[in-house]
């Protein structure tokens, strides 16, 4: 594995590849002589701390309201983001996030809010009862699997501020969670008005020793593992203790959202470190892909943009393979840190473990550890999208020949049953027949898989242009809403602006306006204010009627 990294390593440096993030933030943001060192996390908490109290005011603060710190970042010049959750006498708010700015003295520069509404309720009494609240979640869920005869389903009502909607008011946040025909998961989280028992926003949340491996969709692949014995196991010690284990064609048992019992996980094994076939009826083949996936998808976020692990933290999550019976999905899940894959019903998926399936799935986790961008309206589709973006970036990275790098999301799992030949298309979402190109005022009312077509149009313009043309033996040819000829930057830029602007920028709430106000920031301090990838991220987003 490590000699196939170095050779890699050294081919892209030859052929002058652009900077990664980290190298890119230390050129545009650190002064060529810097005497000091850059501040630690804690002195940017401290700095922080006393921004609050300081401009208490300006972000909305009162004595009722309390803070808890979700991320850190500091820049290479020592410019210092803190990225805070807010309380409303102890309850959670929705829409409370914020990000402190601070300058390299630890001055505060400014602040970026979710919502600006002021916080003021009478009271925190709800008048509609947690049981009903609990069965309005479930006939929620039923509602959304259009009648599907659902089993063991539950809720669990959580009492919230809502800040997202409008003015603040107090609501119930249920997770409601059951089990399909199949025994299958399926879940709903549903907001409720705690005075009226209106329903404020409803969402789906169910949102991954050297050897190789014979994979499905891949090719053979080299695997970091684990010798016990004469016995190696699928965990990679090198990449956090990542590790593969079979479902067993089992689910998960979730009651009142937690989950009571899981569906295992229990470690692939091996005797002489070659593994699977290739084929579906050796079931450590897909095991193969989900732990190349893994790699590749945590290889890609430190060796590109410095992130150490999902959560930053250096610590590795966990894949189960063969989950549910024909299960058509894939899915990241904060509760267990771990990604979870079905084998597709063979007529329209197969195995949900395609590598831009795993950065797809994976990067929600990075998006929640971050903006934990809302599941639904525009902020919805820009989470969508996110994953979509940084996703295809993986697969771009991973430059695996038997899967090369291209604009079409899920391409390797469709069967001739879906209809067509990829899950969605960035060049020109339309084409899938429901995605968004371009920017309206109804985008925000589509499914969050539809709406992220925007984004997705945006990301495709502003790395490779509008127009027809054929990149790695795909043909493409991407419109424009105003008729505009954009003039692409290429993916390693792409990558670097919509990460610095998810980690720095974003909030809870970011819409389409604020996702451009955001990227626009984040070329501002990559490259310049008024250069041309500053001047291309604009182009791109009027391109998408995002103005």
């Amino acid at each position: 594995m490590s000699r196939t990294r170095n050779t890699r390593a050294s081919r892209l440096a030859t052929a002058g590849v652009a900077a990664t993030t980290a190298t890119l933030l230390a050129a545009a943001l650190s002064p060529a002589a810097h005497a000091d060192a850059r501040p630690t996390r804690a002195t940017a908490l401290a700095n922080a701390a006393q921004a609050l109290v300081q401009h208490a005011a300006a972000l909305g603060l009162t004595s009722a309201e309390g803070t808890s710190v979700r991320d850190v970042i500091v820049d290479g010049n020592g410019t210092q983001h803190v990225r805070y959750d807010r309380t409303y006498r102890r309850l959670p708010v929705l829409g409370g996030d914020f990000v402190v700015h601070l300058k390299s003295d630890g001055a505060y520069r400014s602040a970026d809010r979710a919502t600006r509404s002021r916080i003021s309720l009478a009271s925190i009494v709800p008048d509609v009862s947690a049981p009903k609240a609990a069965d309005l979640a479930v006939n929620a869920l039923r509602a959304a699997n259009l009648g599907d005869a659902l089993k063991q389903v539950q809720a669990k009502p959580q009492l919230v501020v809502d800040a997202l909607h409008g003015t603040p008011r107090l609501a119930w946040r249920t997770n409601a969670v059951g089990k399909d025909s199949l025994g299958n998961p399926v879940a709903r989280t549903v907001l409720t008005d705690a005075r009226t028992g209106a329903q404020i926003d409803a969402w789906d949340s169910i949102e991954t020793a050297t050897g190789d491996g014979k994979s499905l969709y891949s090719g053979t692949v080299p695997l970091e593992t684990t010798q016990s014995g004469s016995t190696y196991n699928l965990t990679d010690p090198t990449r956090g203790n990542t590790y593969t284990g079979d479902a067993a064609n089992k689910t998960d048992l979730c009651i009142f959202g937690i989950c009571i019992s899981r569906a295992p996980s229990t470690v692939f094994t091996d005797a002489d470190n070659h593994w699977g076939t290739g084929a579906t009826s050796d079931r450590s083949s897909a095991a193969v892909d989900a732990q190349y996936g893994t790699n590749e998808t945590w290889d890609y976020y430190k060796n590109v943009h410095g992130r150490n692990g999902i959560a930053g933290d250096g610590k590795g999550s966990y894949n189960r393979v063969h989950y549910g019976n024909s299960y058509n999905n894939a899915f990241w899940d904060d509760s267990c840190f771990c990604m979870t894959y079905g084998d597709g019903d063979g007529t329209t998926f197969g195995p949900l473990v395609a590598l831009d399936v795993a950065g797809h799935e994976m990067t929600h986790g990075v998006t929640s550890k971050t903006a934990a961008l809302t599941y639904s309206g525009e902020s919805g589709g820009l989470n969508e999208a996110t994953s979509d973006i940084l996703g295809t970036l993986v697969e771009w990275y991973a430059d695996n020949s038997s899967d090369p790098g291209d604009y079409l999301i899920g391409e390797k799992i469709v069967r001739s049953g879906f209809g067509k030949t990829a899950l969605r298309y960035m060049d020109q979402p339309s084409k899938d027949g429901s995605s968004a190109d371009y920017w309206s005022s109804s985008v925000g009312n589509l499914d969050v898989h539809y709406s992220s077509g925007v984004a997705n149009h945006f990301a495709y313009l502003l790395a490779e242009g509008s127009g027809a043309k054929t990149i790695n033996g795909v043909s493409y040819n991407s419109p424009t809403y105003n008729g505009s000829t954009v003039t692409g930057i290429g993916r390693d830029k792409l990558g670097a602006i919509w990460y610095r602007a998810l980690t720095v920028y974003m909030t809870s709430s970011t819409n389409y306006a604020g996702a451009r106000t955001a990227t626009l920031n984040a070329a501002k301090d990559l490259y310049g204010n008024g250069s041309t990838e500053y001047n291309a991220v604009a182009a791109a987003w009027s391109a998408v009627n995002v103005n």
